[in-house]
């Protein structure tokens, strides 16, 4: 959905009423102030549900002005307010979407001490009253399903790792002897296995002739009879203690089921990535990028979004929090750090891009690092380097529809 446009600067004092409004899971607060600061009536409540809505169009409706005179502000709370905002939207209501990090501080810089969903709302009413509010950026369908689809692709990811943390420890207590044959127990055959014997107790009583038989129908070509009789003769000797044997046989059984389910859910998500991918004219273009897999192709898609919104170039590197914060005291000086505001996902996969292109023999971005480290910046330094790189080399493919040219890495890509 695209968000109503509003005067830049956005100026207060051009609309008839604010509203603030603070969005709940299940309820919202709402207050209505005017252009001088003072209220109309008190902060009320209202379902974050259609019949809330309706509550709350009827209430502002009874202030006889037309929708586009009243400027509503809501913090972005993930899903939270994205139906209240499409409805308010459709109503024709002029909004103004606020990042949760400006309201912080305008209350800490107010010396606000008492939080509750009222006060927030009237907090927000404020901040647009004070014409400092920025108005946040509120992504289309395809940036949408792009977020969407990148968020849940991470948690999955991440959650593969945890299941596979967790199926090496059971192992140290149930079957250390167990990598002697299978290097990494989370591949799909070992992990077949020990679901089915979940352990050196459950391996060390089964038939030859059984555990062949699972060996030559998850992997005949790489497994037999040979590995049976090893991983039978392991497990009979395995110094494995007794101690919640069953307990963690069942856990070993549960993780390993988790850890194959998640992976088939991890493959859907791919799946629909690269559908979108395809579709995606923009995603095609970042492709050029050797250094850019699939998964951050999409995580620049997602994070990005509409490259429109950034005046500056720098104003992009700020969005992913590789801008350079600096805290002074009187005569003190801190050492210049990353911001790290924005998008930590983003930072996440421009520091595996980089990383990786390290690695890359043909790679201008290798090309760059190491000619900065022979100048003599400090090897991490020369990486954050490259991620700033990185990121204006996407910002400005996205932003022209030119095709990349190694050749202007270098040179700044027009930032």
């Amino acid at each position: 959905m695209a968000q109503a446009r509003l005067p830049s600067p956005l100026d207060p004092s051009s609309f008839s009423y604010i509203v603030g409004i603070d969005i709940g899971s299940q309820n919202c607060s709402g207050c209505v102030l005017k252009p001088d600061k003072s209220a109309v009536g008190k902060p009320f409540d209202f379902a974050n549900a259609a019949s809330g809505f309706r509550l709350l169009h009827e209430k502002l409706g009874s202030l006889h002005v037309p929708a586009e005179q009243i400027l509503i502000g809501m913090e972005a709370t993930s899903r939270y307010g994205e139906a209240l905002f499409h409805y308010l939207e459709q109503q024709g209501y002029q909004l103004c979407l606020l990042h949760p990090a400006q309201t912080h501080h305008f209350a800490k810089r107010r010396g606000l001490r008492a939080k509750t969903d009222k006060l927030d709302a009237i907090t927000i009413g404020h901040v647009l009253l004070s014409g400092e509010a920025r108005v946040g950026y509120v992504p289309d369908e395809l940036i949408s399903s792009y977020r969407e689809l990148v968020r849940l692709h991470t948690q999955l990811s991440d959650e593969i790792a945890r299941y596979k943390n967790e199926i090496h420890a059971l192992l140290q207590v149930l079957f250390p002897e167990f990598s002697q044959v299978f290097a990494d127990p989370c591949r799909p055959t070992a992990l077949a296995v020990l679901q089915r014997y979940p352990g050196a107790a459950a391996i060390s009583t089964v038939s030859v002739q059984e555990l062949t038989t699972l060996l030559q129908q998850l992997a005949p070509r790489n497994y037999g009879r040979q590995t049976a009789q090893q991983l039978i003769a392991l497990a009979q000797s395995s110094v494995s203690p007794a101690l919640a044997q069953r307990a963690r046989s069942k856990s070993m059984q549960i993780v390993c089921d988790q850890l194959r389910h998640t992976r088939e859910n991890l493959a859907q998500v791919e799946a629909e990535i690269e559908q979108l991918r395809q579709q995606d004219p923009a995603s095609q273009r970042l492709s050029g990028v050797p250094e850019f897999g699939s998964k951050t192709l999409a995580v620049l898609r997602a994070e990005l979004g509409d490259v429109a919104r950034f005046q500056r170039m720098d104003q992009a590197v700020a969005s992913a929090g590789l801008d350079l914060a600096i805290r002074t005291s009187g005569k003190w000086q801190g050492q210049p750090k990353l911001s790290k505001r924005g998008s930590g996902l983003l930072r996440r996969v421009l520091y595996l891009a980089a990383v990786r292109s390290v690695h890359m023999p043909t790679s201008t971005f290798g090309a760059y690092y190491r000619r900065l480290v022979a100048r003599g910046l400090r090897k991490g330094s020369a990486l954050v380097a490259v991620m700033r790189k990185m990121l204006i080399v996407a910002v400005h493919l996205l932003r022209t529809g030119e095709e990349y040219e190694p050749g202007k890495v270098a040179s700044g890509c027009g930032g």
